[in-house]
Parts: C-alpha cells; sequence; structure tokens
C-alpha cells in the first residue's frame, strides 16, 4: 500500500526537493519579515516547512531549504507584497 507513514516525525528524513519544477526566488526588498519582522505568512503556509524566518542582531533574515522545497507555490500565493515568485527549475 502506498502512502503509509511507517514512523512519525521522519518527513526530514526525506530531501523532496528534487521534485520541484518551479523554484521560488525571494525579493527582499519587498519583504514584510525583512523590513520589519512582521508578516511570515510564507512560513506559516509552508507545508514542508522549508522556510525559515530568523532574526539575527536586529537584521531579519529569510532562507528557503531547497532540500524540502517542492515548489507548490503556496508562498507565493500567500505573500501580500509579492515579494515571492516562482521560476521555472
Amino acid at each position: 500500500m502506498a502512502g503509509n507513514i511507517i514512523k512519525p516525525g521522519n518527513a526530514t528524513e526525506y530531501k523532496t526537493g528534487g521534485w520541484r519544477s518551479k523554484r521560488p526566488i525571494h525579493i527582499p526588498e519587498k519583504c514584510l519579515w525583512v523590513k520589519n519582522g512582521t508578516c511570515g505568512l510564507c512560513w506559516i503556509f509552508c507545508p514542508d516547512d522549508a522556510i525559515r524566518l530568523e532574526e539575527k542582531d536586529g537584521e531579519y533574515v529569510h532562507i528557503y531549504d531547497y532540500d524540502y522545497c517542492k515548489g507548490c507555490g503556496i508562498c507565493a500565493e500567500q505573500c501580500p507584497v509579492d515579494a515571492i515568485k516562482m521560476e521555472d527549475e
């Protein structure tokens, strides 16, 4: 049977980025997280937990983990300021 989850919490053991046909490109000049640490809808809606939003020394950083991003584009759809665009691989 396909689709069985053998062990809970094992998603990080499988790098699924190779499935991607489109790649999200982040535009930091538009991003509300980078500007002032607000928003974060891309992180909230990413089904693969492939986006990290970090704050370090007062700077806000947006990072994609392309090993796990499948290129679904939900992040781009949810971004209220079009700070993410999808490009062909």
